[in-house]
């Protein structure tokens, strides 16, 4: 039986190779993913002409993944280094990698990022316009944004950030809400400004269906971006946030009536009390779709230490049902960010997805984490660091800081109270001199 998409296969009862693929890195059976995929909440981003992805699932009752930026721009146009960067972030352990090159050879820089890296690759095609058609916003027309998109699917991109929900109409309540930072979406500005400048529709919104039939022909998933996320805690929870979810909603049920998978971006900036309400509102407004979300930053004062209010932040909305976390580096807000600040970013989020599957019991999600705890029980220092998201940080602060006895390190010595227990239990005199 032929299939369009992983959806339409869901639906017509056919279990694809990705599907098989997907569960078997999830722990649940191909069938039960097919049904998720059917009913739109999860997805697999796999587009046709990824020819080396290593498929991936992402939404309801599945490990929460997480997804690395870089790209070239016009301050930092260094190909090799980028390249390295995907290198990298694959042998991390990335879920995902999104290009958001927006200036120079952006087509060759995106087709190098799909041969070398075998996981989901997403983009964000309207940064690509600027750069591809080399002419001011505003003489950009509406069907020039469109055949960005097709050429995206064609490269091989397996979900595209689409920023849909902003329309005419709510840009007009964004205008009535008073924002302190306004608009804080590179995409969402864009479109504002082309919007407010040309007095016409959002291109991506009027001609969706268009878009629709690119992403059904490529089988490419739908990240609705969302251009009204708040850029501080002040902004958070207000209308503009809400009726362009609202939109979002609506359009996820046209997508999904072309068998097109969706994803759901979600809220920037919040306080730690508003995460879990958002998460909820936002699963209700768009019917289940996997929810895919920056952070949420849950203060704005932190800036060189993005990483860890992103951390917290991402930990509350994975273990209060977001299924997919866009990492966020120390250089948030600040500058492009180098390697380090790359492996910085990749850990918290890592961290902070497993700790929401921890949450939100994930089958197997603790299993590492007894394994562990029994390590440290008995003082077996290789396992520990075998076991941890990143071996080489523990091993090297290890041995800048030798004790005298391996049992124990150099913060408490012989004082040390899983030594002490370890010998007290076994028959062993506590010798403290």
């Amino acid at each position: 039986m032929n299939y369009t998409t992983q959806m339409d296969a869901a639906r017509k009862g056919i279990v694809t190779p990705e599907m098989e693929q997907a569960a078997a890195t999830d722990a649940l059976s191909a069938q039960e993913l097919m049904e998720r995929i059917a009913a739109g909440s999860a997805v697999i981003p796999a587009n046709k002409n990824h020819r080396n992805l290593i498929p991936k699932a992402i939404g309801r009752g599945l490990t929460t993944k997480i997804n690395v930026n870089l790209g070239i721009s016009e301050d930092v146009c260094n190909f090799d280094n980028e390249i390295e960067k995907v290198k990298t972030a694959v042998k991390m352990k990335a879920d995902a990698i999104m290009d958001l090159s927006c200036f120079g050879k952006t087509g060759d820089f995106r087709k190098l990022v799909v041969e070398t890296a075998n996981v989901m690759l997403g983009t964000v095609p309207i940064y690509d316009a600027i750069g591809f058609y080399d002419k001011n916003l505003t003489d950009i027309t509406a069907a020039e944004f469109i055949k960005i998109v097709e050429v995206h699917a064609r490269d091989g991109v397996d979900f595209m950030t689409i920023h849909a929900g902003i329309n005419r109409e709510t840009a007009r309540r964004f205008k009535k809400t008073g924002r302190l930072t306004n608009i804080v979406s590179r995409g969402g500005s864009l479109l504002f400004a082309w919007m407010e400048q040309t007095g016409k529709e959002n291109p991506f919104y009027e001609h969706y269906d268009k878009i629709l039939e690119i992403f059904e022909k490529y089988d490419v998933t739908m990240s609705l971006g969302d251009a009204c996320r708040p850029g501080c805690i002040y902004d958070a929870t207000d209308a503009a946030q809400i009726e362009e979810l609202i939109v979002m909603g609506e359009l996820t049920k046209r997508a999904w009536e072309k068998n097109v998978q969706v994803m759901i971006e979600g809220p920037g900036h919040m306080a730690i009390n508003e995460i879990a309400a958002n998460m909820l509102l936002m699963k209700k407004l768009c019917h289940g779709a996997p929810l895919y979300v920056l952070g949420p930053i849950t203060t704005d004062i932190a800036p060189g230490y993005d990483h860890i209010t992103s951390a917290i932040g991402g930990a509350l909305a994975a273990a209060s049902g977001a299924d997919f976390l866009c990492y966020v580096t120390p250089a948030e807000h600040l500058r492009l960010p180098d390697m380090d600040d790359m492996k910085e970013g990749i850990i918290a989020s890592r961290i902070a997805a497993h700790s929401g599957d921890i949450a939100k019991g994930i089958k197997g999600a603790s299993d590492i984490d007894y394994k562990m705890s029994t390590a440290r029980k008995n003082l077996d220092w290789e396992g520990m660091f075998n076991l941890a998201l990143d071996p080489i940080k523990p091993r090297r602060y290890r041995e800048s800081s030798k004790p005298e006895n391996e049992d124990s390190c150099t913060m408490c010595g012989k004082l040390c109270a899983v030594r002490t227990m370890n010998r007290v239990l076994s028959g062993k005199k506590v010798d403290l001199k």
